[in-house]
Order: structure tokens, then C-alpha cells, then sequence
């Protein structure tokens, strides 16, 4: 009589571990997922700043109360920041003003709220301090009054809400063009040849090389916006 045995222990042994490779590599996409996030968030964050430079300086008419006075569009007079969060859903994006430290013409102190009160068309009223009589220019007339003026939108209506919309500009339009395809992260996240190049160390990694793989890929994609 001619017989054979099958030993299926090894066969189920190797079939368990690439099915353990996978679940790994799904678990350290996971657990990279956060720093591979915090890296497109600071690269996005400057990707906007020059962003908005770049049509400040075009239109800056548009622009100037997000600048220290009469340096529009200047990296280092930004009124501007950008802070961001990475959550479970994904990454928040949120803007911020900061004091302004310079003087316009004419004036003897900083308009401190200068880009918050613009962008959001917060009247401002102005009274004498120290003189009886406030002198200011309109059309270039002198006036003179010992009243407070209040100005009801000190920016003028073209300026307010122009940062925000520019923000939503960038942040709804142009971040899969501006970061993740021009960056090459968009193609690198739809190639995900690493699985398979490791698949064969899958039988006697396991799990545990999954979670290895997954993890240096998704960190490596955030790498690439950095």
C-alpha cells in the first residue's frame, strides 16, 4: 500500500502570519498615523503662509491690516499665525492674530488690534487724550474736532473678511494640489508597494512585521512633506 500524510500544522502556521502581517500592517498605519498628520500640518501651515504673502503682495490693498504697517506681503511682519490639531478625524486648521507693534504716519502709538478689528469690521472710536482737539485728514482736508470720531469699519469693506477668505480658499481648494500632490504624497499613499515587497517576510514576521511595515510607510509619507 502507498500512502502519504499532509502535515497542515506548518501550511496554517505560515497561512495565520501573512493573515497576522496584514491585520499588523493596518495597526501601524494606526499608530503612525498621528506624527505622519503632525508632519503635512506644520508643512501646510507654512505652505499657506507663503500663500498669502505671495497675494499680499499683489493686492495689498487687500491685505496690508494682516502685516505690521507698510511691509505687506513681508514674511517677518506677519500679523498671522496658524495653529493646528491632530484629532481621530483628521487635522483642524485655525488662524490667529497677533499685536501689532508698529505705528502708521502720524500716530504716537501701535494700533494693537490692528488686524482682528479690520478683518472683522470692529468700529473704532477715537478720543482726545491728552490734546483738547483731534486733527486728523480726510481727502485730504484737515479736521479738526474736540469730539470722539468712530469709524465704522476702519479697514473699509474690501478688507474685511479677507483673511478668512483666503483661508478657506487654501484649506478647501487648494490643499490636495498645493500639499499633497505637489509634496507626491497623494501618489505615494496610492502605491502602497511596501506591503508587498515585505509580503514574503510575512510568514515568519508575522504580525509584528506588519505593524513594522505599516508604520515606516505611513511615517515616511509624512516625511515626504517635510
Amino acid at each position: 500500500m502507498i500512502s502519504a500524510q499532509f502535515d497542515d500544522r506548518i501550511f496554517f502556521k505560515d497561512l495565520m502570519n501573512v493573515a497576522g502581517y496584514s491585520e499588523g500592517f493596518l495597526e501601524g498605519i494606526q499608530k503612525g498615523k498621528p506624527k505622519f498628520l503632525k508632519n503635512i500640518a506644520k508643512d501646510s501651515i507654512q505652505i499657506f503662509k507663503d500663500f498669502v504673502d505671495q497675494n499680499a503682495r499683489v493686492d495689498q490693498q487687500m491685505y496690508h491690516h494682516i502685516y505690521e504697517w507698510y511691509q505687506t506681503g513681508n514674511p517677518n511682519a506677519r500679523l498671522f499665525d496658524i495653529e493646528y490639531a491632530v484629532t481621530e478625524t483628521g487635522i483642524s486648521f485655525n488662524g490667529t492674530f497677533s499685536q501689532s507693534s508698529s505705528m502708521a504716519n502720524g500716530s504716537t502709538v501701535p494700533f494693537y488690534n490692528k488686524a482682528e478689528v479690520m478683518e472683522k469690521g470692529i468700529p473704532v472710536t477715537i478720543r482726545p487724550i491728552k490734546a483738547k482737539v483731534l486733527n486728523f485728514q480726510i481727502d485730504n482736508e484737515d479736521i479738526f474736532t474736540s469730539g470722539p470720531i468712530t469709524i465704522d469699519n476702519p479697514g473699509g469693506t474690501h478688507v474685511m473678511g479677507s483673511f478668512q477668505h483666503i483661508f478657506d480658499l487654501f484649506f478647501n481648494q487648494h490643499f490636495t494640489q498645493s500639499v499633497l500632490l505637489l509634496t507626491g504624497i497623494k501618489t505615494y499613499l496610492e502605491n502602497a508597494s511596501t506591503y508587498k515587497t515585505n509580503l514574503s517576510s510575512a510568514k515568519t514576521g508575522g504580525k509584528a512585521k506588519g505593524i513594522e511595515v505599516g508604520y515606516n510607510w505611513i511615517v515616511k509619507a509624512g516625511d515626504l512633506s517635510v
